[in-house]
């Protein structure tokens, strides 16, 4: 059964709002600082007097889409990849559809973004996805793309465009169908592809990306609209005290260039 890895309330009594996380495969895809991200949530509820409850789930355990309000994937080795690949669609696909459909929030990083495609091809090997983005990504024999990456973004509930900062590597290149929208617009770095001018891509509630480093704390705006579309709120979430987490995001955009 899935494991819990983290409850949190605060002292003074039962909270109005709990946000309820599944962490898919915490530690086989989890090697670009992926824990940050879900630590930056957990600390950012508690800050503003909300549960948090961290839900782990590995190879062959299945998940109730019900259960949680947002599911997180990050980055593995190709190997490890592989192998969440088929349990993925094996033992989760339908559940993640569910949620989706409920309008749970779905989020991929890196590997994890890969996933939520339809497949990711290396050379004669080809990893099945959970088909939740139109999008199928293809190794690349040409050099990786790494470096330091800003994309100017549109969310719905957001007033005006926002840039999401951080860094990429990847040896993949993601190409999105006609109809699949992106995440963003690449400001600087090279996104999906290298050339596409595009970079990670969404679906509703459903957000794949390839920045990290990792993505959350540089973006602590993100981490608020995440949370606030997975918890259906009808009003926007109290503000917090956020200068050091605006001095992490100005220092990713300078590392950007911008």
């Amino acid at each position: 059964m899935p494991e819990t890895l983290i409850v949190s309330e605060p002292r003074d009594g039962r909270p109005e709002h709990t946000l309820r996380v599944c962490a898919l495969y915490p530690d086989l895809m989890n090697i670009y600082a992926d824990r940050g991200n879900l630590l930056l949530l957990e600390r950012r509820c508690a800050w503003r007097g909300m549960g948090f409850v961290l839900t782990g789930a590995g190879l062959g355990e299945a998940v109730d889409p019900d259960a949680h309000d947002l599911f997180y994937m990050g980055g593995g080795q190709d190997r490890d990849q592989a192998l969440c690949a088929q349990d993925l669609v094996d033992t989760k696909r339908e559940a993640l559809h569910a949620a989706a459909a409920r309008g749970a929030v779905v989020l991929g990083v890196c590997g994890g973004y890969q996933l939520l495609g339809h497949s990711y091809e290396l050379g004669d090997d080809v990893l099945p996805g959970v088909g939740l983005l139109d999008l199928k990504t293809v190794r690349h024999e040409g050099p990786r793309l790494i470096g330091n990456v800003a994309i100017e973004v549109t969310l719905p509930d957001l007033d005006g465009a926002r840039t999401i900062a951080g860094f990429e590597n990847h040896g993949g290149r993601t190409h999105l169908a006609a109809g699949q929208g992106s995440l963003g617009r690449v400001l600087a770095g090279r996104g999906n592809t290298g050339d596409s001018g595009a970079e990670g891509a969404r679906s509703g509630n459903v957000v794949g990306t390839y920045i990290h480093g990792p993505l959350l704390p540089k973006n602590a705006w993100l981490a608020d609209w995440l949370t606030h579309r997975a918890l259906g709120l009808d009003r926007p979430l109290a503000p917090l005290d956020d200068a050091m987490e605006d001095a992490a995001h100005a220092s990713a955009r300078a590392a950007a260039g911008l």
